[in-house]
């Protein structure tokens, strides 16, 4: 509890809300960090989720549904601390690079897997009568099977944004911005009030992050489809 009121103190300082240590300031670049990242990530697994999701007989959807579950599980074991570590190591991009690959390695095997299962779990009849109506692959994909999908990927979406959020506080252990600031500088500090009010920001963000997709789910799933997820 005592966390809990320094917490309070700390949030009522009246330098806390301006300058570029500002809350404010630091919300924003947190969300430049996150949001980029969750850009990059659905440029890489949504297209891919799909199109491997897509793939119903023979060897190569085979081969698709164990590449897509072997990656998953290989991306979802790296340390992503060490990660960051080494690609401050190795790269010379620019200091937004090193925090960006850790986010997006994180990132990418949520949205990867539920795409691909979403599209895996439409029921063939489906896209077979939708096949039968004169319907191309990429028609199918887009109209008949993305949105009965759509439960599931949001899901993977919701997932990720909220793991790149909590885990973009790392970007404060290579000297970048962000509400991890806060907690690395407090802890520095010794100043409890500082951490604890930089972890509550994130919580925050996160819960946000929850309701904002709650509402993107009604009005992005068809009432069919949410009473068809529901059961």
């Amino acid at each position: 509890m005592n966390a809990i009121w320094e917490a309070l103190g700390w949030f009522g300082r009246s330098g806390q809300w301006t300058g570029a240590d500002g809350i404010p300031a630091r919300i924003l670049e947190h969300l430049w960090y996150s949001l980029l990242a969750f850009a990059i990530t659905m440029l890489i697994a949504l297209p891919l989720g799909l199109v491997l999701g897509h793939l119903r007989r023979g060897r190569p959807a085979a081969v698709a549904g164990f590449l897509v579950m072997s990656s998953a599980n290989a991306a979802r074991a790296l340390p992503t601390l060490g990660l960051l570590i080494l690609a401050v190591i190795v790269t010379s991009a620019g200091d937004l690079v090193p925090i960006l690959i850790p986010l997006i390695a994180l990132a990418v095997p949520p949205v990867l897997v539920n795409t691909y299962a979403g599209v895996q779990q439409v029921e063939p009849g489906l896209r077979d009568a939708a096949e039968g109506m004169g319907m191309t692959g990429r028609q199918v994909l887009l109209r008949v099977e993305l949105p009965v999908a759509m439960p599931l990927v949001l899901l993977g979406l919701r997932t990720a944004l909220i793991q790149i959020i909590s885990t973009a506080t790392i970007a404060a252990s290579v000297g970048l911005g962000g509400l991890g600031r806060y907690i690395v500088d407090g802890y520095a500090r010794r100043d409890y009030g500082s951490m604890a009010g930089g972890a509550i920001l994130v919580i925050a963000l996160a819960v946000l992050t929850q309701a904002a997709f709650a509402l993107l789910y009604r009005y992005a799933v068809s009432a069919g489809v949410r009473q068809w997820a529901a059961s």
